[in-house]
C-alpha cells in the first residue's frame, strides 16, 4: 500500500502538507525497495530520514499549534514525544547486520500510527489555522 496525501489527510497548511508528503515519499521509496527485494538496503536512509523528520516536523507543528492558541497543545506535544521515543526504540532494535522483515513491518506500522494522527489531530489543527486567516 502506497501512502498518498489524499484530501482526508490534507491540513490546508502548506508547510505541514509539504512535510507530510515528504514523509510519504520516503516511506513509499522504502516499500518500493521492499517489493523489489531491496528493502534492507533502503532501510538505513529511510530510518535516518524518519529520525530527522520527526524532530523537524514535530517542532514546526508545535510552533504553529502554540502560536495559534489551538486547544490541547500539551496532548499533541505528548503524542509527538511518545512517537519519537518509540521510533528511536524501533530503530535501536535493528541489528547491525541489517533490518529483518519484522523490523520493516514495525517501521511501517509505526508510520501507520502517524498517518492516523495526521487524519485526526493534524487535520483539526490545519482547519483551525485556516479559520484564523
Amino acid at each position: 500500500m502506497k501512502y498518498e496525501l489524499t484530501k482526508d489527510l490534507e491540513t490546508g497548511n502548506s508547510v505541514i502538507d509539504k512535510e507530510h508528503k515528504e514523509l510519504f515519499n520516503a516511506v513509499n521509496e522504502m516499500m518500493d525497495a521492499c517489493s523489489k527485494g531491496k528493502g534492507r538496503a533502503q532501510v538505513d536512509s529511510t530510518v535516518k530520514f524518519l529520525l530527522d523528520y520527526v524532530g523537524r516536523h514535530f517542532a514546526h507543528e508545535e510552533q504553529l499549534h502554540q502560536r495559534s492558541g489551538f486547544e490541547n497543545f500539551a496532548a499533541h506535544k505528548q503524542f509527538h514525544a511518545n512517537y519519537a521515543a518509540k521510533l528511536k526504540q524501533i530503530v535501536s532494535a535493528i541489528p547491525a547486520t541489517g533490518a529483518t522483515m519484522a523490523d520493516l513491518t514495525s517501521i511501517n506500522q509505526h508510520v501507520g500510527i502517524l498517518v492516523s494522527h495526521i487524519r485526526s489531530t493534524d487535520k483539526k489543527l490545519g482547519e483551525f489555522l485556516n479559520s484564523k486567516k
